[in-house]
């Protein structure tokens, strides 16, 4: 859950495991799970007589406006809400405010999922004017959901609410597996580098896909000075919708930025990616500066493309498929064909997962669609999150196709012999 303030003020979020614990400091949304998890819930008495409520409680001023679920590149719905309190409601020398609001699916009221969060709240003038604003986020799947909703301060001060949501997949998206189960209510994650891809059955680490994964994380906006969350997590979600497919078994990753021309992170083949490795690397990254030893090189962001393509595809051993992802890479100068080709033949196919949110605004073919072609490569782009499922879903299904056929010429060219 984020939070804001206005007038250049914040409000600094605390959260808790327990409701009436004031316990390690965390820095997202809590979730206290079912009693069946294997965790008890013990909201206070108090809370839950208000949450058991149909009637709204105004004792502080504040509104509450819900958000419609939205489905994410990351395969889950994203609903919640946001509130806003009078500045004027808040004046003081500080204090705290504290949420909590329960999500049930609407068939099994009885198996809600309880969260919480904390704020401490700043020094406020008497006459301060504007509002604060808050906000809170919760992942479900295709439903229909209750929520029960509740602020107080310190004062024992109300405000609270009710309502319901539906998460629905449009009648065209219905074949998309969500990486949600229907009526299931998760936290969202605080960041996206995080590890959760179940461990697969060794038969499938044996028999499946060997893919390699060539990354550009850069900014959707070429001119933007940092990584935005919202590209990170798109990109983030390409790899997982990969390594996330049963039939894809090891990868290789190379995690790399155009503008600064380097390799940011590299995990050679494995069963999973190391998320949290990679979030890391990627902290490194500083764009809008100028490397002082580039500034003579004419065309430094093509050499490095066309060095890390050399190195990447070029090897000895291939693997089922190597696959390129990242936002649109607008160079000065495209590879030369003529370079690539000197290559020679890659033996397994290859991809390009464009990740562009207005394909409209920048229709036209990027440096890596451009190289893609020397060897006959396959390009997707990923604009919503029905494109990722789609792509994914025909890539792999490629790929395994092409894993069967090479296969099948050894084993007649073995019988041959």
């Amino acid at each position: 859950m984020a939070s804001r303030f206005c007038q250049s003020r914040a409000l600094i979020s605390t959260t808790v495991p327990l409701l009436f614990l004031a316990a390690a400091h965390l820095d997202a949304q809590v979730m206290l799970r079912p009693a069946e998890a294997g965790e008890l819930v013990h909201p206070l008495p108090s809370d839950v007589v208000v949450l058991e409520s149909d009637e709204p409680r105004k004792d502080i001023s504040c509104t509450v406006t819900p958000r419609k679920p939205e489905l994410g590149f990351d395969l889950r719905f994203h609903a919640g809400y946001d509130v806003s309190i009078p500045l004027q409601e808040l004046a003081g020398d500080g204090g705290s405010l504290s949420i909590i609001f329960r999500v049930a699916p609407d068939e099994d009221r009885n198996h809600a999922a309880y969260f919480v969060q904390h704020f401490r709240v700043p020094p406020i003038d008497d006459d301060a004017k504007g509002d604060a604003t808050l906000e809170g986020t919760v992942d479900v799947g295709e439903g229909k959901y209750h929520v029960d909703w509740l602020m107080r301060d310190q004062s024992e001060r109300i405000c609270s609410s009710t309502w319901t949501t539906e998460a629905a997949l449009s009648p065209k998206d219905k074949p998309m597996t969500l990486f949600i189960n229907a009526n299931e209510v998760l936290q969202s994650a605080p960041e996206p580098f995080v590890n959760d891809v179940a461990a697969r059955h060794p038969a499938a680490l044996q028999d499946g896909l060997n893919v390699k994964l060539l990354v550009n994380f850069a900014p959707q906006a070429a001119n933007s000075a940092a990584l935005q969350r919202t590209d990170t997590e798109a990109l983030v979600s390409i790899l997982k919708a990969i390594e996330r497919d049963p039939r894809v078994a090891h990868i290789a990753l190379v995690a790399f930025n155009m503008e600064e021309g380097k390799i940011v992170y590299r995990q050679d083949t494995a069963d999973n990616i190391d998320f949290p490795a990679l979030g890391k690397a990627l902290r490194s990254v500083k764009l809008g500066t100028v490397d002082l030893g580039k500034l003579g090189q004419k065309h430094s962001e093509t050499d490095f493309l066309e060095n890390l393509i050399e190195q990447e595809i070029g090897a000895s051993a291939h693997p089922d498929a190597v696959i390129f992802a990242g936002p649109k890479a607008m160079l000065d100068a495209n590879v030369p064909q003529e370079d690539l080709r000197r290559i020679g033949d890659v033996e397994c196919p290859v991809f390009y997962m464009n990740y562009n949110l207005n394909p409209q605004a920048v229709p036209w073919k990027d440096a890596i669609s451009h190289a893609i072609r020397a060897f006959k490569g396959t390009e997707y782009t990923i604009s919503r999150p029905r494109d990722l499922w789609i792509s994914t879903t025909e890539m792999v299904n490629r790929i395994a196709r092409s894993k069967r056929q090479h296969a099948s010429a050894a084993s007649s060219a073995g019988g041959t012999q």
